[in-house]
Protein backbone atom coordinates (compact mmCIF):
# COMPACT_ATOMS: atom_id res chain seq x y z
CA UNK A 1 0.00 0.00 0.00
CA UNK A 2 1.34 3.46 -0.88
CA UNK A 3 2.67 5.52 2.32
CA UNK A 4 2.49 9.01 0.07
CA UNK A 5 -0.63 10.91 -0.09
CA UNK A 6 -2.17 10.67 -3.54
CA UNK A 7 -0.89 12.47 -6.58
CA UNK A 8 -3.01 13.74 -9.36
CA UNK A 9 -0.16 13.93 -12.58
CA UNK A 10 -2.00 16.24 -15.46
CA UNK A 11 -0.59 15.11 -18.83
CA UNK A 12 -1.25 17.65 -21.64
CA UNK A 13 0.51 18.50 -25.12
CA UNK A 14 1.60 22.12 -26.58
CA UNK A 15 -1.63 23.85 -27.70
CA UNK A 16 -0.72 24.92 -31.46
CA UNK A 17 -0.45 28.57 -30.06
CA UNK A 18 2.61 27.76 -28.24
CA UNK A 19 4.05 26.08 -31.15
CA UNK A 20 3.58 29.24 -33.22
CA UNK A 21 5.05 31.03 -31.06
CA UNK A 22 7.65 28.44 -30.37
CA UNK A 23 8.44 28.41 -34.15
CA UNK A 24 8.22 32.00 -35.14
CA UNK A 25 9.59 33.36 -31.49
CA UNK A 26 7.44 36.46 -31.04
CA UNK A 27 3.13 36.60 -31.61
CA UNK A 28 3.67 39.28 -34.42
CA UNK A 29 5.68 36.98 -36.67
CA UNK A 30 3.16 34.17 -36.00
CA UNK A 31 0.60 36.32 -37.13
CA UNK A 32 2.06 37.26 -40.02
CA UNK A 33 3.22 33.91 -41.50
CA UNK A 34 -0.88 32.62 -40.28
CA UNK A 35 -2.29 35.83 -42.30
CA UNK A 36 -0.12 34.91 -45.89
CA UNK A 37 -2.38 31.65 -45.31
CA UNK A 38 -5.29 33.09 -44.86
CA UNK A 39 -5.76 32.52 -40.84
CA UNK A 40 -6.11 34.65 -38.08
CA UNK A 41 -4.32 34.29 -35.03
CA UNK A 42 -7.01 35.47 -32.80
CA UNK A 43 -8.61 32.43 -33.75
CA UNK A 44 -5.71 30.06 -32.77
CA UNK A 45 -5.08 31.88 -29.43
CA UNK A 46 -8.46 32.16 -28.32
CA UNK A 47 -8.65 28.39 -28.10
CA UNK A 48 -5.16 28.13 -26.55
CA UNK A 49 -6.95 30.59 -23.57
CA UNK A 50 -10.08 28.32 -23.49
CA UNK A 51 -7.63 25.41 -23.15
CA UNK A 52 -5.75 27.30 -20.43
CA UNK A 53 -8.60 28.33 -18.33
CA UNK A 54 -10.25 24.70 -18.88
CA UNK A 55 -6.66 23.10 -17.49
CA UNK A 56 -6.81 25.88 -14.78
CA UNK A 57 -10.23 24.53 -13.38
CA UNK A 58 -9.97 21.22 -13.61
CA UNK A 59 -6.38 21.29 -11.46
CA UNK A 60 -8.73 23.36 -8.69
CA UNK A 61 -10.92 20.08 -8.23
CA UNK A 62 -8.09 18.24 -7.01
CA UNK A 63 -8.38 17.29 -3.16
CA UNK A 64 -6.59 19.54 -1.21
CA UNK A 65 -4.59 16.79 0.81
CA UNK A 66 -3.35 15.31 -2.73
CA UNK A 67 -0.34 16.56 -4.24
CA UNK A 68 -0.14 17.71 -8.02
CA UNK A 69 1.94 17.38 -10.95
CA UNK A 70 1.78 18.94 -14.63
CA UNK A 71 3.74 17.29 -17.62
CA UNK A 72 4.20 17.77 -21.12
CA UNK A 73 4.21 15.72 -23.70
CA UNK A 74 7.73 15.94 -24.45
CA UNK A 75 9.31 15.29 -21.16
CA UNK A 76 7.01 11.57 -20.46
CA UNK A 77 9.96 9.62 -20.66
CA UNK A 78 12.17 11.73 -17.76
CA UNK A 79 9.05 11.57 -15.78
CA UNK A 80 8.80 9.39 -13.23
CA UNK A 81 5.22 7.89 -12.61
CA UNK A 82 4.56 6.89 -9.36
CA UNK A 83 2.56 4.16 -8.00
CA UNK A 84 -0.02 6.15 -5.98
CA UNK A 85 -0.34 8.44 -9.21
CA UNK A 86 -3.68 9.25 -10.87
CA UNK A 87 -2.68 10.13 -14.62
CA UNK A 88 -5.46 13.29 -15.87
CA UNK A 89 -4.57 13.64 -19.73
CA UNK A 90 -6.31 16.85 -20.54
CA UNK A 91 -6.50 17.08 -24.08
CA UNK A 92 -7.30 15.08 -27.31
CA UNK A 93 -7.18 11.10 -27.34
CA UNK A 94 -3.99 10.65 -28.37
CA UNK A 95 -2.24 12.24 -25.20
CA UNK A 96 -4.08 9.30 -23.75
CA UNK A 97 -2.14 6.37 -26.08
CA UNK A 98 0.81 8.79 -25.73
CA UNK A 99 1.33 8.23 -21.85
CA UNK A 100 0.17 5.39 -21.95
CA UNK A 101 3.36 3.54 -22.62
CA UNK A 102 5.15 4.63 -19.41
CA UNK A 103 2.47 3.97 -17.18
CA UNK A 104 2.43 0.47 -14.68
CA UNK A 105 -1.45 0.45 -14.09
CA UNK A 106 -2.03 3.40 -13.06
CA UNK A 107 -5.64 4.60 -13.41
CA UNK A 108 -6.00 7.37 -16.45
CA UNK A 109 -9.02 9.75 -16.43
CA UNK A 110 -9.27 11.67 -20.18
CA UNK A 111 -10.71 14.96 -20.12
CA UNK A 112 -12.06 16.36 -23.12
CA UNK A 113 -11.44 19.99 -23.19
CA UNK A 114 -12.94 20.57 -26.60
CA UNK A 115 -15.48 18.32 -27.84
CA UNK A 116 -16.54 20.10 -31.16
CA UNK A 117 -12.52 19.34 -32.36
CA UNK A 118 -11.95 16.30 -30.18
CA UNK A 119 -13.83 13.04 -30.68
CA UNK A 120 -13.62 11.77 -26.84
CA UNK A 121 -12.79 7.99 -27.55
CA UNK A 122 -10.08 8.27 -24.88
CA UNK A 123 -11.09 11.30 -23.44
CA UNK A 124 -14.43 10.59 -21.93
CA UNK A 125 -14.71 12.75 -18.79
CA UNK A 126 -16.42 16.33 -18.90
CA UNK A 127 -14.13 18.78 -16.71
CA UNK A 128 -17.60 19.29 -14.74
CA UNK A 129 -17.46 15.84 -13.99
CA UNK A 130 -13.65 15.33 -12.27
CA UNK A 131 -13.94 16.49 -9.11
CA UNK A 132 -16.08 13.65 -8.31
CA UNK A 133 -14.32 11.24 -10.76
CA UNK A 134 -10.75 11.80 -8.90
CA UNK A 135 -11.87 10.40 -5.48
CA UNK A 136 -13.71 7.45 -7.09
CA UNK A 137 -10.66 6.16 -9.09
CA UNK A 138 -8.48 5.94 -5.66
CA UNK A 139 -10.93 4.40 -4.06
CA UNK A 140 -12.34 1.78 -6.85
CA UNK A 141 -15.61 3.58 -7.19
CA UNK A 142 -15.04 4.38 -11.03
CA UNK A 143 -15.67 2.19 -14.18
CA UNK A 144 -12.32 1.09 -15.59
CA UNK A 145 -11.86 -0.36 -19.40
CA UNK A 146 -8.90 -2.79 -18.91
CA UNK A 147 -7.66 -1.98 -22.80
CA UNK A 148 -5.38 -4.10 -24.17
CA UNK A 149 -1.79 -3.05 -25.42
CA UNK A 150 0.82 -4.33 -28.19
CA UNK A 151 3.98 -5.44 -26.76
CA UNK A 152 7.16 -5.65 -29.16
CA UNK A 153 10.33 -7.86 -27.62
CA UNK A 154 13.37 -7.50 -29.95
CA UNK A 155 16.20 -9.80 -29.63
CA UNK A 156 18.27 -7.48 -27.19
CA UNK A 157 15.51 -7.59 -24.74
CA UNK A 158 14.57 -3.92 -25.85
CA UNK A 159 10.31 -3.21 -25.72
CA UNK A 160 8.21 -0.68 -27.43
CA UNK A 161 4.44 -0.83 -25.83
CA UNK A 162 2.03 0.85 -27.55
CA UNK A 163 -1.65 1.11 -26.97
CA UNK A 164 -3.02 1.57 -30.89
CA UNK A 165 -0.38 0.08 -33.28
CA UNK A 166 2.90 -0.39 -33.52
CA UNK A 167 4.72 -0.04 -36.75
CA UNK A 168 7.35 -2.30 -38.88
CA UNK A 169 8.77 -1.02 -42.29
CA UNK A 170 11.47 1.30 -43.38
CA UNK A 171 11.30 4.98 -42.39
CA UNK A 172 11.11 6.07 -46.08
CA UNK A 173 8.86 5.35 -49.01
CA UNK A 174 11.26 2.35 -49.77
CA UNK A 175 9.73 -0.97 -49.81
CA UNK A 176 10.41 -3.18 -46.57
CA UNK A 177 11.99 -6.21 -46.81
CA UNK A 178 11.96 -8.94 -44.03
CA UNK A 179 11.06 -12.50 -42.97
CA UNK A 180 7.34 -12.99 -41.12
CA UNK A 181 6.66 -16.06 -39.18
CA UNK A 182 2.84 -17.18 -37.64
CA UNK A 183 3.61 -20.36 -35.97
CA UNK A 184 4.97 -22.78 -38.45
CA UNK A 185 4.29 -20.20 -41.54
CA UNK A 186 6.70 -18.03 -42.64
CA UNK A 187 7.39 -15.91 -45.77
CA UNK A 188 9.81 -13.56 -47.02
CA UNK A 189 7.83 -10.02 -47.26
CA UNK A 190 8.43 -6.77 -49.68
CA UNK A 191 5.83 -4.06 -48.52
CA UNK A 192 5.10 -1.02 -47.14
CA UNK A 193 5.54 -2.28 -43.68
CA UNK A 194 2.78 -3.45 -41.23
CA UNK A 195 1.34 -2.53 -38.10
CA UNK A 196 0.07 -4.98 -35.31
CA UNK A 197 -3.00 -2.80 -33.71
CA UNK A 198 -4.62 -3.03 -30.29
CA UNK A 199 -8.63 -3.07 -30.03
CA UNK A 200 -8.36 0.44 -29.63
CA UNK A 201 -6.24 1.30 -32.87
CA UNK A 202 -8.59 -0.98 -34.52
CA UNK A 203 -10.85 1.85 -34.50
CA UNK A 204 -7.53 4.60 -36.06
CA UNK A 205 -5.41 3.01 -38.81
CA UNK A 206 -6.22 -0.62 -39.26
CA UNK A 207 -9.36 0.83 -39.65
CA UNK A 208 -8.30 2.57 -42.93
CA UNK A 209 -6.71 -0.37 -43.56
CA UNK A 210 -9.31 -2.48 -43.38
CA UNK A 211 -11.79 -0.50 -45.59
CA UNK A 212 -9.16 -0.25 -48.23
CA UNK A 213 -8.89 -4.07 -47.92
CA UNK A 214 -11.96 -5.67 -47.51
CA UNK A 215 -10.31 -7.47 -44.68
CA UNK A 216 -12.55 -7.15 -41.51
CA UNK A 217 -10.52 -8.21 -38.01
CA UNK A 218 -13.38 -7.68 -35.41
CA UNK A 219 -11.61 -7.11 -32.08
CA UNK A 220 -12.62 -5.44 -28.87
CA UNK A 221 -10.56 -2.58 -27.03
CA UNK A 222 -10.61 -4.92 -23.94
CA UNK A 223 -10.09 -8.24 -25.93
CA UNK A 224 -6.46 -9.85 -24.99
CA UNK A 225 -5.86 -10.01 -28.45
CA UNK A 226 -4.33 -7.90 -31.34
CA UNK A 227 -4.23 -7.91 -35.19
CA UNK A 228 -1.86 -7.77 -38.11
CA UNK A 229 -2.01 -6.12 -41.12
CA UNK A 230 0.86 -6.53 -43.99
CA UNK A 231 0.27 -3.10 -46.17
CA UNK A 232 0.53 -3.52 -49.65
CA UNK A 233 2.19 -6.91 -49.83
CA UNK A 234 3.99 -7.56 -53.30
CA UNK A 235 4.00 -10.78 -54.51
CA UNK A 236 7.18 -12.32 -57.14
CA UNK A 237 9.37 -15.01 -57.33
CA UNK A 238 10.97 -14.25 -53.81
CA UNK A 239 7.86 -12.71 -51.78
CA UNK A 240 4.64 -13.55 -50.67
CA UNK A 241 1.39 -12.56 -49.58
CA UNK A 242 -0.59 -15.50 -48.31
CA UNK A 243 0.87 -13.89 -44.48
CA UNK A 244 -1.10 -10.31 -44.60
CA UNK A 245 -3.42 -9.82 -42.28
CA UNK A 246 -4.77 -12.17 -39.38
CA UNK A 247 -5.71 -12.07 -35.33
CA UNK A 248 -2.62 -12.71 -32.70
CA UNK A 249 -4.67 -14.68 -29.14
CA UNK A 250 -2.16 -17.15 -28.09
CA UNK A 251 0.77 -16.92 -30.08
CA UNK A 252 3.13 -13.94 -31.23
CA UNK A 253 4.33 -12.52 -34.49
CA UNK A 254 7.93 -13.29 -35.63
CA UNK A 255 9.38 -10.24 -37.58
CA UNK A 256 13.48 -10.88 -39.05
CA UNK A 257 14.84 -7.31 -40.85
CA UNK A 258 16.27 -8.03 -44.38
CA UNK A 259 16.40 -4.62 -44.07
CA UNK A 260 20.32 -2.97 -44.89
CA UNK A 261 19.83 0.38 -43.26
CA UNK A 262 16.79 2.13 -42.86
CA UNK A 263 14.54 -0.53 -41.12
CA UNK A 264 12.48 1.34 -37.80
CA UNK A 265 9.76 -0.09 -35.34
CA UNK A 266 8.04 2.84 -33.60
CA UNK A 267 4.56 2.97 -31.63
CA UNK A 268 1.42 5.41 -31.76
CA UNK A 269 2.88 7.46 -34.57
CA UNK A 270 5.93 8.64 -32.85
CA UNK A 271 8.40 8.38 -35.16
CA UNK A 272 11.08 10.29 -33.48
CA UNK A 273 10.71 7.62 -30.85
CA UNK A 274 11.89 4.82 -32.18
CA UNK A 275 14.51 1.57 -32.85
CA UNK A 276 16.46 0.67 -35.62
CA UNK A 277 15.37 -2.25 -37.33
CA UNK A 278 17.65 -3.19 -39.43
CA UNK A 279 19.46 -6.50 -41.34
CA UNK A 280 19.16 -9.86 -39.15
CA UNK A 281 17.59 -7.82 -36.22
CA UNK A 282 14.29 -10.33 -35.04
CA UNK A 283 11.11 -9.13 -33.32
CA UNK A 284 8.19 -10.66 -31.67
CA UNK A 285 4.99 -8.63 -31.88
CA UNK A 286 2.39 -10.03 -29.29
CA UNK A 287 -0.89 -9.03 -26.87
CA UNK A 288 1.43 -7.14 -23.66
CA UNK A 289 0.22 -8.69 -19.73
CA UNK A 290 0.20 -4.65 -19.25
CA UNK A 291 -3.22 -2.86 -20.00
CA UNK A 292 -4.32 0.68 -20.09
CA UNK A 293 -6.52 0.97 -17.11
CA UNK A 294 -8.76 3.92 -18.41
CA UNK A 295 -11.02 5.18 -16.10
CA UNK A 296 -14.52 5.79 -18.02
CA UNK A 297 -16.99 7.42 -15.21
Amino acid sequence: MATNAPRAVFVTRETDYELLLARHATREQARFFLETRGQQIADVQARHERFVEILRQVRTTVPADWRQALVRRADFDRFLFGPEDIVVAVGQDGLVANVAKYLTGQPVLGVNPAPDLYDGVLVKIAPAHLARTLPASLHGGATVERRTMVEAVLDNGEKILALNEIFIGHRSHQSARYRIALGATTEDHSSSGLIVASGTGATGWARSIMEATGIQLPIEPQENAVAYFVREPFPSVATGTSLRAGKLVDGGLLIISRMNEGGTIFADGMEQDHIAFDWGRRVTIAPSARTLNLVTG
